[in-house]
């Protein structure tokens, strides 16, 4: 089979770390000091090659604060007030999802190169602007789908590929955790493109896009809240053949938050959570099982960030493991299943998909 996800340099066995440098030093900006930014700008500071430089947020006084934290020199009380800062070279989003096309696009006008969080944008017009805004500008673009540059990952689609399993028949996998409700959380605030589908459901379907690439349709149910966003969610992804893949997310339940794939002669499974295992489960029809086993580098985020680092350094505008067009399609996905399930979101009407 034709592997359908590119995997970067540093995931192939025998890599050198992902810290380790491989090009001049790049400044970086931080948009965000929310709860996981922190653990997310830990392992961008364990880069050889970056120098975490400034931090903005819409409080100048938490911006202060989590610059000391995390020693970081400059503090701003606005993402525009740090994109006019020109030592600033690159910026990494980690702002809620409804706010990602006006700031990425606002980076991209003032020269910076941008790592945003997934999912890109809210919606699929708003994700082909951004690519456009950075094709025009030669400037550096990719969505932050960790899970698809680390060497768990990669390995997984290398067995596919193989042959060693046979041909790909179906994939299962599920990913949530039960949230409590708070109407002024993002994770419910429609504004902020509230919900399990954009927060959630991208880990599972890229173990299937990663197994079977893109599907030839898509069908979804769902559960919405009374503010309109999904709680639940199930997805079945068809292809040409006898292929299909199954995707749940919640934010009702605790579910295994694992990924299966099943082949024609043997099948291959993670353990938790599958958006970033350390373990691979191989199971041959004819042959002994085996578990291939991972150690995580920092959280695991550094693999993104050294293919990013990378790709800015020789002056790449996308990355091959996380293309435009994988962004792009990807929300095409989402606004198809929104467009089933009712789900509609402020940047919807401000922008028609």
């Amino acid at each position: 089979m034709a592997s359908y996800i590119q995997a970067p340099p540093t995931a192939h066995p025998g890599a050198p770390s992902p810290v380790h440098a491989t090009g001049r030093t790049l400044n970086w900006g931080v948009v965000s000091t929310g709860r996981i930014v922190a653990h997310v700008i830990a392992d961008l500071q364990s880069l050889g090659d970056a120098n975490v430089i400034a931090v903005s947020s819409r409080s100048e006084e938490r911006a202060r604060i989590f610059a000391e934290e995390h020693d970081i020199e400059w503090a701003f009380g606005s993402y525009q007030a740090m994109f006019d800062e020109p030592e600033v070279e690159a910026v990494y989003i980690a702002t809620p999802h409804g706010q990602h096309f006006e700031i990425a696009m606002a980076a991209l006008k003032s020269g910076k190169h941008v790592v945003c969080e997934k999912s890109l944008t809210i919606n699929a017009h708003e994700a082909r602007a951004l690519v456009a805004e950075a094709r025009e500008r030669d400037l550096f673009l990719m969505e932050a789908v960790w899970s698809r540059f680390t060497p768990v990952f990669a390995r997984a689609l290398e067995i596919l590929e193989s042959g060693e399993l046979g041909e790909v028949s179906w994939v299962q996998a599920d990913l949530g955790f039960k949230a409590e409700y708070d109407p002024n959380w993002r994770l419910f605030n429609p504004a902020d493109g509230g919900g399990a589908l954009l927060d959630m459901s991208i880990y599972p379907l890229t173990w299937a896009i990663g197994a079977m690439g893109f599907p030839t349709s898509v069908q979804a149910s769902a559960d919405l809240n009374e503010d309109g966003v999904d709680i639940q969610n199930a997805i079945t992804l068809a292809y040409p053949g006898v292929r299909h893949a199954q995707l749940m997310t919640t934010l009702t339940a605790t579910p295994p938050r694992e990924a299966r794939v099943a082949c024609s002669n043997g099948w291959l499974s993670t353990n938790a959570p599958l958006h970033n295992p350390t373990k691979l489960f191989i199971h041959p029809a004819k042959g002994l099982s085996r578990t291939e086993v991972f150690e995580p580098v920092g959280n695991n985020y550094t693999y993104q960030f050294r293919e990013a680092t990378r790709c800015i350094q020789q002056g790449l505008n996308e990355s091959p493991t996380m293309p435009w067009e994988h962004s792009v399609n990807t929300m095409a996905i989402f606004d198809g299943i929104r467009h089933q399930l009712g789900i509609r979101y402020p940047n919807d009407l401000a922008r028609t998909s």
